[in-house]
């Protein structure tokens, strides 16, 4: 009887196979912060769409939310994803476009010792020496400062940003005729410069004015040279306009006017009766006076006839 050989066959055993997991995972990981750097550079108009998006689909609403597409007609894109500042309704600028514009205008004074410009997502702030506008203690611009605000509004005025202008000084105490203390000095340089700016074409209900006097400091105020970084004015241009409630003239009353400011008597007819001018008082009722307003302790006002008895309230 033929006996069959048997014929052993090893398997041979790969030792690289951990190759392959180490493959799989640097590929995942580098997925991962592909989405990652993706996620950061999303611009927020974007990231809007897509929440509004996904909360109509879970909703299930699968068509593309109304507002959201009134929203990217109001506000449209540039090819960065970002608001380019194109919207027919509010024309606004990026912030990175707008520095870029505003170092190109003032290329000439850009040094960190007189005039600096810095970017974020929501803001754009302009930094500049308040020795190249003003003399000290005063708050009249310079020749210099006009033609460096004349740049400016040039730039900014084609745009609906909201503008905030803020005055800074150092801690050295200030008291003369006109200025009794660094408030009134910081608030009255803000303001000349949000003169110089709707002069030259920026629009004045996207402006504003505030002074900080000495109580935010950049640099120390023991030196020379931090009190001269101290002195400065501060422009901060926002990303978005700022919708404020605007209330009509023919809305407002005066205070001292009584309620015939609001209702004033009728003429009488061409044809009517006259009525005598006086008539004899009733002596069950007291008599009319004038109404005047009293203020109240609330902040309201109490239009009453006997201005010197204390309110009830």
């Amino acid at each position: 009887m033929i006996r069959r050989r048997e014929e052993h066959y090893e398997s041979k055993s790969s030792h690289e196979r951990w190759l392959v997991s180490y493959a799989d995972f640097i590929t995942l990981l580098f997925g991962f912060f592909v989405v990652m750097y993706s996620v950061s550079q999303v611009s927020e108009q974007k990231y809007r769409v897509l929440s509004d998006t996904l909360a109509s689909v879970f909703e299930g609403n699968t068509s593309l939310p109304i507002d959201v597409d009134k929203r990217l007609d109001q506000y449209p894109l540039d090819e960065h994803g970002k608001t380019s500042g194109l919207s027919p309704q509010v024309n606004l600028v990026d912030t990175e476009v707008l520095a870029k514009e505003l170092e190109k205008a003032l290329v000439h004074l850009v040094d960190p010792k007189h005039v600096s410009i810095s970017a974020t997502e929501e803001w754009v702030q302009i930094d500049l020496n308040a020795n190249l506008l003003f003399s000290s203690g005063s708050a009249d611009p310079s020749e210099q400062a006009r033609t460096i605000f004349r740049d400016i509004a040039a730039v900014l005025a084609p745009y609906d940003n909201e503008i905030e202008v803020s005055g800074h000084t150092d801690n050295v105490p200030i008291h003369n005729v006109r200025f009794q203390s660094n408030w009134e000095l910081s608030s009255a340089r803000a303001s000349s410069v949000v003169r110089l700016l709707a002069d030259n074409g920026v629009k004045p209900t996207q402006l504003s004015a505030v002074g900080y006097g000495e109580f935010r400091p950049m640099a120390d105020n023991t030196t020379e040279e931090g009190r001269s970084a101290n002195r400065r004015v501060v422009l901060m241009v926002a990303r978005h306009a700022v919708e404020r409630p605007v209330v009509s003239p023919d809305t407002i009353i005066p205070a001292a006017a009584g309620p015939e400011a609001v209702n004033p008597p009728a003429s009488p007819e061409p044809n009517a009766p006259s009525e005598p001018e006086t008539t004899p008082p009733d002596p069950a009722q007291p008599a009319e006076t004038g109404l005047q307003p009293v203020r109240l302790k609330d902040g309201g006002l109490l239009f009453t006839s006997d201005p010197d008895k204390p309110a009830a309230q």
